[in-house]
C-alpha cells in the first residue's frame, strides 16, 4: 500500500459507498445473504453450496433484488420475480430479497452500527476542508445505517436504493448511480473521488466518468479491484487522511 495517493483536496467532491466503505456493515450483510442463501440452497436443493466468493461476485453493490435474480441466475435456477411488497416467505425474487432486508434490519437493531475510525476522521477532515461529500450506495437501509453511525450529517446526498427504485435508475455497475450522485452534489465526476469496495461499484464509478476511483480491500482483492478500474488501492480510509502542504506551512510560518 505504498503507491502514491490522490490528495482529496484538489477534488470537486468526493462520493462514498457505505456498506465496507463508510461503516463495517457489509459484513452484516454478509451474514445475513448467508443465513438465507444457505436456507434457500437446502431448501432446494441448490449446488454448489452458497460461499463468499458468492457475495462478492453477484451481490456486493448491487440493488438486493438484482443481486438475489444475479445469483440464482449463475445456478440455473429461475423464479417469479415477484412484487416489493411479497412477505419475506415468498418464493420469489422479491420475497428472498425481503427476507434477507428483515435479517439484516434485525442484526442493526439489534447491535447498532459504528463508522470505522479511519472512514471518520477522513470525513471530518473532508468536512472542515469544505470538500462536498455525498453517498452512493445501492443498499435500502442506507439513510438507516447513517443515522445508526451518526454521521448523517456529513453527507449533503445520498443516493440509495430506495432513490434508484424511485427514480429508475440501473444497479451498479451500470453508471446511474455514480452519474446521479455527482448531478445531486453538483460536480463533475471527471474532477471528482468515488470511494468503493465492491467490484460493481468500482466499475460503476468509472463507468460514470470518475477519473479518480478509489478502491478500499475489504476482501474483494486489490487485483479484482484493479482489474474492475480502480486508480488507487488502500486496506483503510485512514491512509487517505489529508496532510498539510508544504507550501501551506510555509504560508503560515
Amino acid at each position: 500500500m505504498s503507491e502514491s495517493l490522490p490528495d482529496l483536496r484538489r477534488a470537486d467532491g468526493v462520493l462514498f459507498d457505505l456498506d465496507g466503505v463508510l461503516t463495517p456493515t457489509a459484513e452484516v450483510h454478509m451474514r445475513a445473504w448467508k443465513a438465507v442463501f444457505d436456507g434457500v440452497f437446502a431448501q432446494w436443493g441448490i449446488t454448489p453450496e452458497y460461499t463468499d466468493a458468492d457475495y462478492y461476485a453477484y451481490l456486493d453493490g448491487k440493488k438486493r433484488y438484482d443481486g438475489v435474480a444475479s445469483l440464482l441466475r449463475s445456478r440455473n435456477v429461475e423464479i417469479p420475480w415477484g412484487d416489493v411488497t411479497d412477505e419475506p416467505t415468498a418464493d420469489t425474487i422479491c420475497g428472498i430479497g425481503n427476507r434477507k432486508n428483515a435479517a439484516f434490519a434485525a442484526a442493526l437493531r439489534r447491535d447498532g452500527i459504528a463508522p470505522y475510525p479511519g472512514s471518520l476522521e477522513l470525513i471530518r477532515q473532508l468536512r472542515d476542508a469544505g470538500i462536498p461529500q455525498g453517498v452512493v450506495s445501492s443498499s435500502k437501509n442506507a439513510e438507516e445505517v447513517l443515522e445508526s453511525a451518526h454521521i448523517r450529517d456529513f453527507f449533503t446526498v445520498v443516493v440509495d436504493g430506495k432513490v434508484a427504485e424511485r427514480d429508475a435508475l440501473a444497479s451498479k455497475p451500470a453508471p446511474d448511480m455514480f452519474r446521479a450522485g455527482a448531478v445531486a452534489l453538483g460536480v463533475n465526476p471527471a474532477d471528482s473521488v468515488a470511494v468503493e469496495d465492491a467490484l460493481s461499484g468500482v466499475a460503476s464509478a468509472v463507468a460514470a466518468g470518475f477519473s479518480t476511483v478509489v478502491g478500499v480491500d475489504r476482501g474483494a482483492g486489490a487485483e479484482a479491484l484493479r482489474a474492475a478500474g480502480a486508480t488507487h488501492i488502500v486496506d483503510d480510509l485512514g491512509r487517505l487522511l489529508l496532510t498539510p502542504h508544504t507550501d501551506d506551512r510555509q504560508d503560515n510560518a
